[in-house]
């Protein structure tokens, strides 16, 4: 058993610059879980999830610069991640905060919050020290990824008129580079954003979801009962998407043009980069907000092709384009591909299609009983996540409305909503949760986005998600560790080096159990890229076989891995290659 400090430097990305030929050579480190104070004790055992926010030390508010303009901006952040900032192997939190409006100032300094987990269960904001508290623009989301490969995480936000990259130093700090970077994305809304490796070479790019042409100048006037409300979306026009290659030298080039994506125009929102059709290339799948949603297949030599149509996935059966907002992708009904939900504005239900190696998909939002479950809500950030390691994708989404006057109209739908926790019966349906899931879930927030974490390293993901105006939850998962469960973090050597891209496959005595590391994902947010495979049954489950596909083609089998503890897994050397491509 190794102590704490032990297992903090065997974590850490000092010890992998320092140690990497050992890494190399062995292929796999084992980093043993420990338990943090304030873990689940008997009083919340009953509960799945216990709101742990203000114990936590979490105090930091959003602001979104609300006014009697009705800007529709003021409705749609803010951005949530998990990422470990600086290598002390406990996931951090940051926090990407709104804006003010012409009319809609704040009497305190709007900042992002960067909370450095102390490892106790507790959080302290760093974001001024590590110098990404500020932002020149109305901040909206954020995307994590290592995109010089030297093993810090680096941080895109997107926002309006611009947004930013924030290069980690790997001292704790930041160092924004935006320009020298050419990631400006000078004059949009940008919205989501999704790190991933569309080429093949090894270095992350970069994908914005762009949402609509806006100004502060034009405000849009739209009343219900002769209150001053929110125009829809359909009052304002959508933005073409942008596509930023990785140069390998610290800067980007804009290949929208070249890949087609500047063709692309709607309101785009969520983003998901995953192999969708399993050929060993990163596809992306586009929520949109009252336009189509695009599945655009990677077919190599930076071209993509909409198949969104084809696929069923672009309309409801009734040909309408939902309201899309958040996206997200795994493997619901264990056939070892990828399925995916799309959540949308109340009335339309969230949508749920199960992938397949050809087109169409299924949609089985109703089958699925999503459709029965998000009718009256509005959804935002969603993620898959096997909440009770029982080797099934469940399913969690947070809720909210933009109109405060929708009580005016509407007895069944509320401004403020609860979020929804969906366990799955391993075949693509789904419980509602609601009363065991905890205090959480029965109380109601205007909720945007939402990432997933294992905050504490005891095996299971942890949950936080931000509300328009007010504080953040953060949500413990108190039943994870009822079931075994094996954990991966990867490190791409030939790939790139957080492994986006990846595709693992754990094989039981009865089952096997498919997950990928995806780019993007939920709503405005990015996630622990570390990997949990809940294995379910009892304490003693062995692992026969682990097979990890990495985003370069190469296919490695390990075995005889033991259960509840997170393995280092280090891309081998490219003889071990397939040869999928060149």
């Amino acid at each position: 058993m190794v102590s704490l400090q032990t297992d903090r430097l065997m974590k850490s990305k000092w010890f992998y610059r320092s140690c990497q030929p050992l890494l190399l050579l062995t292929a796999v480190m084992i980093s043993l879980t420990f338990s943090m104070p304030g873990s689940t004790d008997s009083s919340t055992k009953n509960e799945i999830f216990t709101d742990i926010t203000p114990q936590a030390g979490i105090n930091w508010q959003h602001f979104g610069g609300e006014s009697a303009d009705r800007f529709l901006i003021e409705t749609m952040g803010g951005g949530a991640a998990f990422l470990d900032f600086d290598g002390d192997g406990l996931q951090d939190i940051f926090l990407v905060n709104g804006g003010e409006t012409p009319h809609g100032k704040s009497t305190t300094a709007i900042r992002n919050a960067l909370y450095r987990n102390l490892g106790n269960g507790k959080f302290e904001n760093v974001a001024a020290e590590a110098g990404v508290d500020r932002l020149p623009f109305y901040g909206m989301g954020v995307a994590v990824g290592d995109y010089d490969n030297d093993g810090f995480p680096d941080l895109f936000i997107t926002g309006f008129p611009a947004s930013a990259l924030y290069h980690n130093n790997g001292n704790g700090t930041f160092t924004e580079v935006t320009e020298r970077a050419g990631v400006k994305n000078g004059g949009k809304w940008a919205a989501g954003a999704a790190w991933f490796d569309y080429d093949g070479d090894g270095l992350l790019d970069l994908v914005v979801t762009n949402y609509v042409q806006f100004s502060f100048d034009t405000p849009k006037r739209c009343e219900v009962n002769g209150t001053r409300t929110y125009c829809e979306q359909k009052a304002y026009q959508g933005m073409p998407l942008t596509l930023y290659h990785n140069n390998g030298n610290g800067t980007f080039t804009d290949v929208s043009a070249q890949s087609g994506f500047d063709k692309l125009s709607g309101r785009a929102l969520g983003v998901v980069a995953i192999d969708a059709n399993d050929d060993g290339w990163t596809d992306l799948l586009i929520a949109r907000d009252a336009s189509p949603n695009l599945l655009l297949i990677n077919r190599g030599k930076g071209k993509f092709e909409d198949v969104a149509l084809e696929a069923e996935v672009a309309y409801d059966p009734g040909g309408l384009a939902k309201a899309g907002m958040g996206v997200d992708a795994a493997d619901v009904n264990g056939d070892g591909l990828p399925d995916f939900i799309v959540t949308n504005f109340n009335d339309q239900y969230d949508s749920l299609f199960f992938g397949s190696h050809s087109v169409p998909f299924e949609d089985r939002t109703v089958n699925s009983r999503l459709a029965e479950y998000s009718k009256s809500y509005v959804g935002w950030g969603t993620h898959f996540m096997d909440y009770d390691n029982d080797g099934n994708q469940d399913l969690v989404i947070v809720n909210g409305h933009i109109n405060q006057v929708i009580e005016m109209t509407r007895s069944d739908v509320k401004y403020k909503e609860p979020p929804l926790l969906l366990r799955n019966n391993g075949k693509g349906v789904f419980q509602n949760m609601r009363e065991q899931a905890g205090v959480a879930f029965n109380s109601n927030y205007s909720a945007r986005g939402l990432a997933v974490g294992d905050f504490d390293n005891d095996g299971d993901l942890d949950v936080v998600f931000t509300c328009l105006n007010a504080t953040p939850v953060l949500l413990r998962n108190n039943v994870g560790q009822d079931h075994p469960w094996i954990g991966f973090e990867l490190q791409g050597t030939k790939s790139n080096r957080d492994a986006i891209g990846a595709k693992i496959t754990v094989s039981l005595a009865n089952r096997k159990l498919v997950r990928w590391i995806t780019g993007g994902g939920s709503y405005l947010a990015s996630h622990d890229k570390r990997v949990i495979v809940g294995l379910g049954g009892d304490s003693g489950a062995t692992v026969a076989i682990v097979e990890i596909r990495w985003p370069s083609g190469t296919v490695q089998r390990l075995s005889n891995l033991r259960p509840n503890q997170y393995h280092d897994v280090v891309e081998p050397a490219a003889a071990n290659a397939t040869g999928r491509r060149k």
